[in-house]
């Protein structure tokens, strides 16, 4: 199965409430990174850095009282904090509803800023 069907079958199988805003970030999150790889790592969907060792950009999941968007990097959301405002976060996503989806302005930081993280280096051995 390629990535973007184990991606489909995974959103397949979520509540319908929790399968429109997934979806909804699915294509945001695409139109962010287009020359990304989408997979699924850690057991969510995600995209990658282009490449045999391309680096987890961001991922997503559905649990059952939340959503949440993951960029697999235990700095980013610290760091914006204050844009998170308004958002349950922890050190290593931040969490929303199908009701309070994250603004595109928020999702583009959050983006940009873990794109910013890997391209000087973080989470490559040296």
């Amino acid at each position: 199965m390629t990535g973007s069907a184990e991606v489909d079958a995974y959103l397949t199988a979520l509540p319908p409430d929790q399968r429109d805003a997934l979806s909804d970030l699915r294509l945001r999150l695409a139109r962010l990174l287009p020359d990304h790889v989408e997979c699924m790592s850690y057991a969510m969907p995600g995209f990658r850095e282009p490449g045999s060792k391309g680096k987890m950009v961001a991922g997503y999941a559905a649990f059952a009282r939340h959503l949440g968007l993951y960029p697999h990097s235990g700095s980013v959301i610290p760091a914006l904090a204050a844009d998170c405002a308004g958002f349950k976060t922890s050190k290593s996503g931040v969490l929303f509803t199908p009701d309070h989806p994250l603004p595109d302005a928020l999702l583009e930081k959050i983006v940009r800023r873990r794109q910013a993280e890997l391209a000087a280096g973080y989470g490559r051995k040296s």
